[in-house]
């Protein structure tokens, strides 16, 4: 396992205050207070190094897969009106990612960045109905052969800043990093009317090793 570069401030931040209250926790006349002081601190340290955590993972490949672009539970599976670029029905798949789960998030298939565009927004929680239109995101189409899948990084109540690495024009491989939605958030899929898909409601899904769809 390893840090992901998003986090390297916030670990170091994290870790200047834990030993900073550490320190003037057990200035108190009260041990037992500073050690609750101390045990919570430790937690929430914790928590942001896991946060940032990179698992090693078997990667899951194949032209005529698509892959999970993210980590969390399959919320939403409906076709739906896509009305930012394909501005027609598509089959929507959403995942949403708590903030226990790994937060990067990866090209579903090998192709070419056809659109990108960043959206200052709102910061509802994830599964409001209209987190998808008024909450900061980011919108990334890809396309190859077989068509064009769009991928939509949507910030949750707790996320503040949606991270992505890909520029209109980019060949890009599959299970690469496009971005990183820091605390909390979700993932919309948009994939052809038709598409196979191989996840249901509820599951729990890895990015870049669990089957969503197939061509």
């Amino acid at each position: 396992m390893t840090i992901h570069r998003e986090g390297y401030l916030h670990i170091t931040i994290a870790t200047v205050l834990f030993i900073g209250l550490g320190i003037l926790a057990h200035m108190l006349p009260w041990l037992w207070l500073a050690a609750i002081i101390t045990s919570l601190l430790f937690l929430v340290w914790l928590w942001v190094v896991s946060f940032f955590r990179m698992p090693s993972r078997t990667m899951t490949y194949g032209a005529d897969k698509i892959i999970c672009p993210a980590d969390g539970k399959v919320v939403v599976i409906e076709e739906t009106y896509e009305p930012e670029y394909f501005k027609a029905k598509r089959l929507q798949v959403s995942i949403f990612m708590s903030p226990l789960n790994v937060h990067v998030n990866r090209n579903p298939v090998d192709g070419v960045v056809k659109y990108v565009k960043y959206h200052p927004g709102k910061y509802l929680v994830a599964w409001h109905p209209k987190s998808s239109t008024e909450n900061e995101r980011t919108t990334v189409v890809l396309g190859n052969n077989r068509g064009e899948i769009l991928m939509r990084q949507i910030a949750g109540a707790m996320a503040r800043r949606i991270k992505y690495y890909v520029k209109e024009g980019d060949n890009v491989k599959q299970n690469e990093e496009f971005g990183f939605i820091k605390f909390g958030s979700r993932v919309d899929v948009y994939l052809p009317l038709g598409t196979p898909v191989d996840v249901k409601i509820g599951d729990m899904v890895q990015g870049g090793v669990t089957q969503l769809g197939h061509y």
